[in-house]
């Protein structure tokens, strides 16, 4: 059945591998999946997409099918290119081949993002570390952005970096997420951290966040929040609901 209204889209990002961008993009759909809110997960780090793979997706149509069926009026239907993880969280795979990366056209991007915008309530949109055009389309044609950094200084110039790019962009609605559940090691403090990257810290993630075992969630296709025997699904929610929450929307 056909919503309408907009669904709200979130990018989930970061300009480093390895802070947990994607393991957050499937904590938070599971989150909105317990919310009873229907979720779609488009993969667009189209050089590593790990979504597939968690999620044990058998589907070999992904987003370049999309587009390239689109580009050559082969087109039919959206359905064709979701797999669908349960009755609230769909996922649009990236490339298996990275030969494919690169005939990404990114223009394609917001044709795809109008194709879903009504049928799901959220959309959160997982990017790859380099801003690369995609990755750019993608945070312009967002509602919210959520930007992932660790307690690290190759991290944290980074991060100063995207920031100057942000706001001389003039993007809105942008959240940053200090994670310190991957790491033991805290090399600054949060007023240095600050400091550095000029800007603020909206929420942080604790080393109580760290998942034990997180290799029988990926083996087993279990996203960690929908595990009610984990306390994650409790402290990550009021994080889910603020980010779909009515703003004013960027620029």
């Amino acid at each position: 059945m056909e919503k309408s209204k907009k669904g709200k889209i979130i990018t989930i990002t970061s300009t480093k591998g390895g802070v947990g961008k994607t393991i957050t993009t499937l904590n938070l759909a599971g989150l909105y999946s317990s919310l009873g809110l229907k979720t779609l997960i488009i993969d667009l780090d189209i050089y590593g997409g790990a979504i597939a793979t968690f999620v044990n997706s058998n589907l070999e149509r992904n987003i370049f099918n999309f587009i390239d069926d689109y580009t050559h009026n082969r087109y039919k239907q959206i359905s064709d290119y979701i797999y669908s993880y349960n009755d609230y969280i769909d996922v649009i795979s990236s490339v298996k081949d990275p030969r494919l990366a690169n005939k990404i056209d990114f223009k394609y991007i917001p044709i795809l993002l109008d194709t879903v915008i009504y049928k799901y309530d959220v959309i959160l949109l997982d990017t790859n570390h380099t801003l690369n055009d995609i990755s750019i389309m993608a945070l312009d044609n967002s509602d919210v952005i959520l930007y992932l950094l660790t307690n690290d200084s190759f991290d944290l110039k980074n991060t100063r970096t995207f920031v100057s790019i942000i706001k001389d962009a003039g993007f809105k609605n942008v959240y940053t997420v200090l994670n310190s559940s991957i790491s033991s090691k805290s090399y600054y403090s949060m007023y240095d951290i600050r400091n550095i990257i000029d800007y603020n810290i909206d929420f942080t993630f604790p080393k109580t966040f760290y998942i034990r075992n997180i290799d029988k969630y990926i083996t087993s296709s279990i996203i960690p929040t929908l595990d009610k025997s984990i306390s994650l699904n409790k402290k990550m929610m009021p994080l889910a609901k603020f980010l779909i929450e009515d703003k004013e929307v960027k620029k």
